[in-house]
């Protein structure tokens, strides 16, 4: 059953209604960031960002600050402009690049000593002989019209030049920008910092005028331009200072102020006039004379911070919000959820990046789209959800209850809205439609046979894990969505059951339903890496009883056809090998009773011995073998070495019987591992004793036996080489078989099971061990023995 809301009608609903809120929210941002800001939220990011800022206070502007150490050394302010004279002469010695006084002189100074006026005359001498000194101005609000408070003449005319320090905060208070230009009817004076720069470096200073340059005109006729965004030093940095009253005795060095801009002003908090900055926040307001100086390191620096356009921060402030809208569309709730807290980041990160480049661009706008977007959309597919379930649960609840369900538990008092009574209907269809499809998953996937699912065209649908194992040993590892005629022509020599071996048949008659009712036992086929397999196919239909499918088995019965082999060999091996000496005695006790055939009694004995040994010989060695392939082994901690020397021990005469010389190398290493004591001799014996026989006389069998430690694990490697007659290549492969002995054309005749070297292999295996051989004929022959310590 199909959901109804992947039906192309629902899926064109959805995308016209996030069309729409993606519209809304598109408009919503551009509207939003059109403002160039959003007041206390942008102005709080602006503050923020300017404390991060990484960069130091100018090194080459030093304040002369009027502080609170020097009010009490020098006495109550004002001080006198003798004093402030002899502070410029001291200063000046030092050759700076200019001096500042952020200082109003509005008025004369009354003070006559001796008959002379000393401190304005003296003052305006100091200036004039320095040449670098800028006196400051401010705009004065009479009510009516604004008018700017001028130092007096003398020493007006002395200054090199004079400088507004109006500073006028924002409206929350913050002093964040200033204007360069301020003035009235036509006569305009420089920000003070500004007209602080000499000649050569003022041209280059002045940062190019933005959008916040158009002149601007107040109802009292003051008009202002140029404002220029104050990028101060972040983390509350200072700028270098010294104490007025330091300098005016001579205790600071006169080279301290060489080549710096001066900038004498007051800091104390009974004079000073402080106003709050983006970097001052929490620790009160900073000293106009301060923020001065920041103005100044901006303009000697080329820094400002300039305000992004307001097309450029509408686009900035509607990506995020697309990029959030697409992530809606195509994400889940929870990571559409991740996918937004990361575009908020990101969006606060690059206004960041940008503010670090000189440029401000006021991010909340996207950030308040953001937060919207995300709950309109996620209730408007609340909605949809609430309809979809209303309609699709009483299918469910239609569906057929195949498996056990619990009665619901009797719920008292409990008052249920629709939504409620929908969301638990369609639990309890959901719950079903999953238990029985998991029911039927853990039956097909629990079969021990492999176990195919296919449509009427013969593509698999559902393979259950015998399946896919079993094609996996086949090198196909994609068996879902195959052609199941595709999977069955890696079996070969296909037979069916029920029909002579003669008759004609190809896989495609197996999901032919003319065909079909023929092969009901089965097809018997071989695997293409071999193994004995009998395939099954059984139509599906639906409860109409029209074909919807096949269902094909594949049933491996290599254990069943081994079992057979083995059976027809022990059986060939009981009537042949075992039952022939059992005749020979018969034979020469019957030829016994005949005088003229009667055998001496001494070979007549050794003849009935030979037989009755080899009877003997051969059963012993299938017993031995039938106890190698049971489970039944008796580990146990032992030597490897101890039971290789026992082997030689026990095979000692028989060599001596042939002038074999048998000889040991072993190493000087452990050779402990868990094995059955018996078992394991008996293979050193079997291939020790095979060398023997199959060697000619007075040659040497070398037995060796060495540790060997890999990356994964140490082995024990034993080698057993023989000088005989060799094994042809086409011979070795037959030479690990049941019942089968191998030789050579000039090599006598030996008497053999065939058993012995069969349950070498198996007890080494047996062992987790591998046994391989190197032989050539004429030139003898190396088995080689692996076991994991």
């Amino acid at each position: 059953m199909k959901a109804h809301w992947l039906s192309p009608f629902v899926r064109q609903f959805a995308l016209r209604e996030w069309m729409c809120i993606a519209a809304a929210m598109f408009l919503l941002a551009i509207g939003l960031g059109a403002q160039n800001g959003l007041g206390h939220l942008d102005q709080s990011f602006y503050d923020q960002f300017m404390k991060v800022n990484n960069r130091p206070a100018n090194n080459d502007i030093i304040i002369v600050a009027i502080d609170d150490f020097s009010l009490l050394e020098i006495g109550r302010w004002p001080w006198s402009r003798t004093q402030h004279a002899d502070l410029i002469r001291k200063i000046n010695q030092a050759n700076p690049r200019m001096i500042g006084i952020d200082v109003i002189f509005s008025e004369p100074e009354q003070a006559i000593f001796d008959g002379l006026k000393t401190g304005d005359a003296a003052l305006a001498h100091a200036i004039s002989q320095s040449n670098k000194v800028v006196l400051s101005i401010i705009p004065t609000d009479k009510g009516t019209e604004v008018n700017a408070l001028m130092p007096i003449a003398a020493l007006a005319n002395a200054a090199r030049t004079v400088g507004h320090t109006h500073l006028e905060p924002d409206g929350d208070g913050v002093v964040r920008s200033v204007f360069l230009r301020e003035g009235k009817n036509g006569v305009w004076w420089q920000q003070f910092a500004h007209a602080l720069l000499d000649p050569d470096h003022q041209s280059s200073s002045i940062p190019a005028p933005s959008a916040q340059t158009d002149l601007l005109i107040s109802s009292n006729n003051w008009q202002r331009t140029e404002q220029m965004h104050i990028p101060f030093a972040g983390n509350n940095r200072h700028v270098q200072s010294v104490p007025y009253v330091s300098v005016l005795r001579g205790e600071v060095a006169p080279e301290f102020f060489q080549n710096k801009y001066v900038l004498i002003g007051a800091t104390a908090g009974d004079v000073a006039k402080t106003y709050p900055t983006p970097v001052s926040a929490g620790t009160g307001g900073m000293p106009s004379i301060e923020i001065h100086a920041n103005i100044l390191a901006g303009l000697i620096d080329g820094k400002s911070i300039v305000i992004a356009p307001v097309w450029l921060t509408a686009l900035f402030c509607a990506s995020p919000v697309m990029i959030a809208l697409f992530a809606y569309l195509l994400l889940t709730p929870r990571t559409s959820l991740i996918a937004l807290v990361a575009l908020m980041f990101a969006t606060v990160f690059v206004s960041y990046l940008a503010f670090r480049q000189g440029i401000w661009i006021a991010p909340s706008a996207a950030l308040v789209t953001l937060v919207i977007s995300y709950p309109i959309w996620r209730w408007r597919r609340l909605e949809a959800a609430i309809a979809y379930l209303g309609q699709e649960f009483i299918r469910l609840e239609l569906e057929p209850h195949l498996l056990p369900e619990a009665e619901p538990a009797a719920q008292h008092n409990h008052a249920e809205d629709a939504l409620e009574r929908n969301i638990k209907a369609m639990s309890n269809g959901v719950h079903r439609v999953c238990d029985l499809r998991q029911f039927v998953s853990d039956s097909l996937d629990n079969l021990s046979d492999a176990t195919l699912i296919t449509t009427v065209n013969g593509q698999v649908i559902l393979a259950n894990k015998a399946a896919q194992y079993t094609f996996s040993s086949i090198e196909i590892d994609h068996v879902i969505d195959a052609q199941i005629l595709d999977l069955l022509v890696h079996f070969y020599a296909p037979l069916p059951v029920d029909l002579p071996n003669n008759s004609q048949f190809q896989w495609g008659d197996l999901t032919d339903m003319r065909c079909n009712s023929a092969f009901l036992n089965g097809i018997e086929t071989q695997g293409a890496k071999g193994g004995d397999f009998l395939v099954k196919c059984a139509p599906c239909q639906s409860s109409k009883r029209s074909l919807v499918g096949w269902i094909i088995s594949i049933i491996d019965i290599s254990p069943i056809r081994a079992a057979e082999r083995n059976r027809d060999e022990a059986l060939r091996f009981l009537s042949h090998d075992m039952r022939a000496p059992q005749t020979s005695i018969l034979a020469l006790l019957e030829l016994q009773n005949e005088p003229e055939s009667a055998l001496p009694q001494k070979e007549l004995f050794s003849r009935i011995k030979t037989a009755s040994r080899k009877t003997l010989s051969l059963a012993d060695n299938f017993v031995q073998l039938a106890r190698a392939e049971s489970q039944e082994y008796r580990l146990e901690e032992v030597d490897f070495q101890d039971l290789l020397l026992d082997a030689n021990d026990e095979m000692w005469s028989l060599a001596k019987a042939k002038n074999i010389i048998l000889k040991t190398d072993i190493s000087e290493d452990e050779f402990l591992l868990h094995a059955d004591r018996t078992l394991m001799t008996r293979a050193l014996t079997n291939l020790i004793s095979n060398a023997i026989h199959y060697s000619p006389e007075h040659t040497e069998i070398t037995c060796t036996l060495k540790r060997e430690v890999t990356a994964d694990a140490a082995h024990v490697v034993c080698t057993i080489s023989d000088q005989g007659y060799g094994i042809a290549v086409a011979d070795q492969d037959k030479l690990f078989q049941r019942f089968r002995r191998v030789s050579t054309p000039d090599q006598p005749t030996q008497n053999g099971s065939g058993l012995g070297l069969i349950l070498v292999k198996t007890v080494i295996e047996r062992h987790r061990g591998k046994i391989s051989l190197v032989s050539e004929v004429g030139k003898g022959s190396r088995f080689v023995i692996e076991i994991p310590c």
